[in-house]
């Protein structure tokens, strides 16, 4: 399987980023890893390595915080632990997961490669670089230990995989469309200027962008309910609105679907048990 790989380096608002790109036919993933104020966000991709080393090992950093356990974000821990001997912060439930080998599907091991074990330390509630105050924001939904990072100082929010896009029309088998919708919610009672996000990277008019995904978010399950109450199967709403099919569903064999939109919204309403 030939996979092609590259690397943009980039600063934006004295922000050094990496966004590294894996395209396989006619599916490309991207990921950011952000240096600011000494702290490394995300590590990016294994499969990445040989193309973010050198931002991995060159950066002017002191620490790394990770915004979730998935592979794509934690892939270049170990290489940081081997090579650099920085503390690596991470939700306190994903410690001792940092520690094993990984277990997931073969098609994200050969777009992402497989993570190595490496060592991480519970971040808390807070955290501090080398001139600013960082909270520390729980926001679950696409997965379980997902966390967002807010600089108080310059007001620049890293939102992790929370953002992505407007409007969502796939998500993996595990996420839930309610627990983002409060999660999203969360990040609109703080202040922040700019949003950054770990595949959109800077996001120009952050505020209003997200609060377009959670416009979107809301009216689509209201959709949603209201057609399963009209007597719409779960497979029948999803024919009604998401009618284009995408490949990476396919390639996943099922994890990323928009038939896991739907679910996640009747579940969470008990509609479907």
């Amino acid at each position: 399987m030939l996979l092609k790989k590259s690397i943009e380096l980039g600063s934006i608002n004295g922000i050094e980023y990496a966004n590294g790109l894996v395209t396989f036919r006619n599916i490309s993933l991207n990921v950011y890893c952000f240096a600011v104020d000494g702290v490394l966000i995300d590590t990016g991709s294994r499969s990445l390595k040989k193309e973010l080393q050198p931002f991995l090992l060159e950066s002017d950093i002191d620490q790394v915080v990770i915004t979730h356990i998935h592979e794509d974000h934690s892939g270049g821990a170990s290489v940081i632990n081997k090579q650099r001997n920085l503390p690596i912060f991470i939700h306190e439930m994903s410690v001792r997961e940092c520690e094993t080998n990984p277990d997931y599907p073969l098609y994200r091991k050969i777009f992402w490669g497989k993570r190595k074990p490496f060592q991480a330390k519970p971040i808390g509630k807070s955290f501090s670089s080398r001139n600013s105050v960082w909270d520390v924001i729980e926001t679950p939904g696409h997965a379980k230990d997902h966390l967002a990072f807010l600089n108080k100082q310059t007001g620049q929010l890293f939102s992790g995989d929370l953002f992505v896009n407007q409007k969502t029309k796939v998500i993996l088998r595990d996420e839930s469309i309610p627990t983002i919708i409060q999660s999203i919610k969360r990040l609109l009672t703080l202040n922040f200027d700019e949003l950054y996000c770990s595949h959109a990277g800077f996001v120009k008019d952050g505020r209003v962008m997200l609060e377009n995904k959670l416009e979107y978010l809301l009216e689509l399950q209201y959709k949603i309910v209201a057609l399963y109450k009209k007597g719409y199967s779960a497979k029948q709403i999803q024919d009604q609105l998401f009618k284009r099919k995408y490949p990476i569903t396919k390639l996943s064999f099922g994890e990323w679907d928009s038939l896991h939109i739907i679910t996640s919204v009747l579940k969470d309403t008990k509609l479907l048990i």
